[in-house]
Order: structure tokens, then sequence, then C-alpha cells
């Protein structure tokens, strides 16, 4: 469907806006869809076109943070291939699901994970004291918990994705001995993964709005940009409020929506 001038520029700022939170933390989708839906375009044509356009923003913004990514190439590789398959097989849900089945466990799921961001250097040092006091070592990685973990966190975002950093943040803040700002820089990577792939699987069994998708693209671009020159001023215990104030305001909209 053609765009009006006012609903292209509307599309272009929402992508800028959902580059720039994604990079920081998570849950851009909260922008750009509700956009495109006031646009005219049904929900899945929306969400696909969505889901493509936002990949060059996590591009962008995971070469933003390419200094932090540096000494985690292995570790990359291991989540980004969990990644890749959780967000395929949430890709296949969406055309497969109603569209309302996630809609009472994700803010739950979101919930849960604002209270790990919340208290995860309480909950990290006194899981580090049990162990010591037990005398075992922590997965260095994370291990299995965090594989499994990120797998469904990255289900959900290839089904619709508001959010999903957060998921990404609580789980790697908790299970992985990283600074807030290294696990950033490597849960912009799992977002581009999961979007990427799930963008291929949608090219060959839906439709997409491509004027949507290249404003989104060209906006979420710049704001990937934005994100990291911003995100990576935020001291550990500011990046974790914005953290949580994002996704109280991610609940609240899928709650009340």
């Amino acid at each position: 469907m053609a765009l009006s001038i006012w609903e292209a520029l509307a599309v272009f700022a929402a992508g800028i806006g959902a580059g720039t939170i994604n990079t920081i933390v998570g849950s851009g989708t909260l922008l750009t869809f509700p956009v495109l839906l006031a646009t005219g375009l049904p929900p899945v044509t929306a969400n696909v076109s969505n889901a493509l356009g936002l990949v060059p923003g996590s591009i962008s913004g995971a070469i933003g943070y390419r200094h932090e990514l540096r000494g985690q190439t292995s570790r990359v590789l291991r989540l980004g291939a969990t990644a890749l398959l959780g967000g395929l097989a949430g890709a296949i849900l969406l055309l497969a699901l109603p569209s309302k089945a996630f809609d009472a466990i994700v803010p739950v799921l979101v919930g849960a994970a604002l209270v790990l961001v919340l208290f995860q250097p309480r909950i990290s040092a006194a899981i580090k004291r049990r162990r010591e006091a037990r005398g075992t070592e922590a997965h260095p990685e994370g291990g299995t918990a965090l594989l499994v973990g990120l797998f469904f966190a990255s289900m959900y975002g290839g089904y619709f994705g508001a959010a999903q950093g957060v998921l990404y943040l609580s789980l790697m803040g908790l299970l992985l001995h990283e600074s807030l700002q290294r696990i950033n820089a490597v849960k912009n990577i799992l977002g581009a993964v999961v979007n990427g792939i799930a963008a291929v699987f949608f090219l060959f069994v839906a439709h997409f709005d491509w004027t949507a998708v290249l404003l989104i693209a060209v906006g979420s671009t710049i704001g990937g940009q934005i994100g990291a020159k911003v995100g990576r001023r935020l001291k550990p215990a500011v990046l974790r409020g914005v953290i949580i104030a994002v996704g109280v305001v991610a609940i609240l909209q899928l709650t009340l929506k």
C-alpha cells in the first residue's frame, strides 16, 4: 500500500527511535510496530516488514559496539547459533499459531527479566558465595542454562520481539561473569541474528511492504549509531535503570493494548 508523506516520515522516525533503543536496551519493536499498524498494514505484514527493516539497525548497533566485542568471538558464535535456531522456530510459530498466542505469557516473561536485571548484582553475588561454600566453579560461559534460556528468548524474538533485548540482558547478566556493556554488545549481535533469520524465512512465505522495510532499515541504521554512542557512555547503574524503565513501558504497552 502507498504511504502518505506524513506516514512515511512517522515510520522513518520510528525506525530511528527503534534502532537507538534496540542498541541500548531492546524493545524498539514497541515503537515501529504500532506505527506500521496505524498506517493500515495488516498485523502479520507489519510484523515481518518490521523484522526485516530492523536487521540493518542491529548490525549498525553491533558495529558501534565493536570494541566491546573484542575477545568474545567464540561466545558470539556459540550463542549466535542458538539464537539462529530459536529465531527460526519463532518465525515458523508466527505463521502457525494464532496472533494472540503469546499475549498472556510475554508480560510475565518481561517482568521476570526485569526482576533479574534489577537484582542481578545481588543474585550473582549470592550464587558466587554459595558456589564458594560448596567448592564448585561456575561455568565460564553460562552452561546449558544460558543456551536453553537464549533459545526460548530467541524463539520469542522470531515470533514478535518486543523486549527481546531485555530477556537477553537478564539471562547473560545473571549467568556470565562480564560487564553489562560487553553483554550488551553480544545482545546486539543476537538481535541481528534473530531478526535476520526470521526475515529470510518470511521472504519465502509472507508478504512484505517494501516501502516500510526501506524506511525502517534506513532509520534504524542511523539509530543504531546513535544508540551505540549513547549506550557506551552510560554507567552500569544508569544502563540498568534504562533497561528497567524500557521494560516497564513494554509491559504496560503489551498488557494495555
